[in-house]
């Protein structure tokens, strides 16, 4: 029996009844600006028979991306200003990103590189990759590097065991981190070969961490949870980076239960982000003030190591800050509880 296939096409889309064979010649545009790709482990997720189902409304394409608010830009966060080299990204003193493909498992219909991604031409050749590891190795102030993308762990284990051993050859580098949607969209490339790839080589002074997209409870299927399993018994620490969605997970009940699961799993909450201002994914975005509110309900709910930092990316590159709840009034000395209740300090 043939292995099922990533659903690229509209036809495929219409075939496994997640779209509607009536909107096909929408979805052909918006295909046709935006890379699609929903993997058999996602598909499988998805209930076809709910139209708000938040599986769905992640990875499968829609007629409202075809919608470009005034304030949606193109490169939302700055990654093209802050590209001194082709494949790095360098906006903050400490740390770089590294993108040496822009493919993924699957498209986010959210993703704020979405004008980019889905590009198998722009995987960086052997002069480029040389080219970023140059740069990182001349800027003695990086402590870590950020292997994003596109998806990282698309990459042939050689090639990330091969990039490994080059980073943990720039003496000045602490820490190498990979973030990825793999874990939970395709489970079963985590192979004990992928993860044999992931750890530093031996006698290097380098940690390597991974960060894992998981934006609803769901997405935790039982081969999810077998992959972080498998990674997380290698001694890899395991993060995760969550987007704050509209029709997703703007619910407290479902960042709890999502936040739940992911400690059982150990993996450490770390961003909740807010959502970058990506062209055509209005539909999508809650306002700060609902965050907030949200993040006010986790507080009660859920103990210190399951609150994950809510954040903004300053549109332009100006950087994350956090933009959760204030609890403490400097004017009056008085501090808030999470039930909102003053409390006098």
């Amino acid at each position: 029996m043939s292995r099922p296939i990533t659903l690229r096409r509209v036809g495929d889309l219409v075939a496994a009844g997640l779209i509607d064979p009536a909107e096909a010649p929408v979805i052909e545009r918006v295909g046709a600006r935006y890379a699609v790709a929903v993997t058999p482990a996602v598909a499988g997720l998805i209930d076809p028979a709910d139209p708000h189902d938040p599986i769905a409304r992640q990875y499968v394409p829609s007629a409202a991306e075809l919608i470009t608010a005034p304030e949606e830009l193109s490169d939302p966060i700055g990654d093209i200003s802050h590209s001194p080299v082709r494949g790095v990204v360098h906006r903050y003193p400490d740390r770089a990103l590294l993108t040496p493909l822009l493919v993924c498992p699957v498209y986010c219909r959210f993703c704020f590189r979405r004008a980019r991604v889905g590009d198998a031409a722009a995987t960086l050749s052997d002069a480029e990759t040389e080219a970023a590891l140059a740069y990182v190795a001349g800027r003695p102030e990086l402590r870590e590097v950020i292997v994003t993308g596109g998806d990282p762990l698309m990459l042939t284990p050689q090639r990330i065991e091969s990039l490994l051993r080059r980073l943990a050859a720039i003496s000045h580098l602490e820490l190498v981190r990979f973030h990825s949607r793999v874990p939970v969209a395709d489970p079963e490339r985590v192979t004990p070969a992928l993860v044999a790839a992931l750890r530093p080589p031996g006698g290097a002074d380098l940690a390597v961490w991974v960060a894992v997209h998981v934006n609803h409870p769901r997405e935790l299927s039982a081969l999810a949870k077998t992959a972080l399993a498998r990674l997380s018994d290698a001694g890899i620490p395991l993060l995760s980076q969550t987007v704050l969605l509209r029709g997703v997970n703007d619910r407290a009940e479902t960042l709890e239960a999502l936040m739940r699961a992911l400690v059982r799993n150990r993996v450490r909450p770390y961003y909740l982000h807010h959502l970058d201002l990506a062209p055509g994914t209005g539909h999508f975005r809650t306002s700060i003030a609902e965050g907030q509110a949200l993040m006010r309900a986790l507080r009660g709910r859920l103990s210190g190591i399951a609150q994950p930092t809510y954040v903004l990316d300053i549109p332009g590159g100006a950087g994350k800050v956090p933009v959760g709840p204030g609890y403490w009034d400097e004017a009056d000395s008085h501090v808030t509880d999470p039930d909102g209740e003053r409390h006098a300090y």
